[in-house]
């Protein structure tokens, strides 16, 4: 099995990512739109391998994947892990933040670890060298922030800019636009602080399409990864294939 090809999907929140094993390295990761089904069907039919499937679509959209192949392994947080879990409500735990656990547990070095997870929401999931994984915060990323002043407001505009503004913004946009980044950039670095004050023995392993956005310390507790999520979720795999 080792030595086979293997391709884990993770189907998310924004799109479709592939990745492609052999002999347990990670060789490329490609991406799928995820409101057109057929391109990733197409990749499946012509791309020959063991599959696995991560994947928060409609159990239709899901069904629909895995019936181009009937081989395709569907990964789901009831899947056996080689991590004790200690949370209260497994039956609502994102696979991506199990995933996430599962990579920072198998790398850990310290008593405690912590995945952090910058993309349509930011993740902070702790995890315990015995006790496995204990759980964790989840908040809102930048453009469901964008999202929501423009959904529930009357006249506040609808933003996409991702780079960080002055703090004083000086016109409604930058005014929003400095609220989300450098607010989120606040709420990144205090939680890694108010971490680091409880847990002295702690190593954080840092992810998410939206991290190159923000200031994450340097410092040599904090590694970073961007494709955390994909090779936790093969070290899954590997644990039920």
């Amino acid at each position: 099995m080792q030595n086979k090809t293997v391709f884990i999907i993770d189907a998310g929140n924004s799109s479709i990512k592939v990745a492609r094993f052999n002999s347990n390295q990670l060789l490329e990761v490609q991406r799928f739109p995820k409101d057109d089904l057929s391109k990733i069907k197409d990749f499946i039919s012509t791309n020959k391998g063991q599959y696995a499937l991560s994947s928060v679509l409609s159990k239709k959209e899901t069904k629909n994947i895995i019936e181009t192949n009937s081989g395709i392994i569907l990964l789901e947080t009831d899947t056996n892990v080689d991590m004790k879990i200690n949370y209260g409500t497994t039956n609502t735990l994102g696979m991506d933040r199990l995933c996430n656990a599962v990579f920072a547990y198998n790398r850990m070095k310290t008593d405690y670890a912590v995945a952090l997870d910058i993309g349509t929401c930011i993740k902070f999931d702790l995890v315990h060298k015995t006790e496995g994984y204990i759980g964790g915060s989840i908040s809102p990323g930048i453009d469901l922030r964008y999202k929501a002043l423009n959904d529930y407001t009357g006249k506040l505009p609808l933003l996409s800019n991702k780079t960080r503004p002055e703090h004083v913004g000086t016109s409604t946009n930058l005014s929003i636009q400095s609220g989300v980044m450098n607010g989120i950039n606040a709420e990144i670095n205090e939680m890694i602080e108010q971490y680091r004050e409880r847990f002295s023995s702690l190593t954080f392993f840092v992810t998410g399409g939206d991290a190159r956005n923000f200031d994450i310390p340097s410092k040599n507790d904090i590694f970073a990864d961007e494709n955390l999520t994909l090779i936790g979720l093969h070290e899954i795999y590997q644990q039920n294939a």
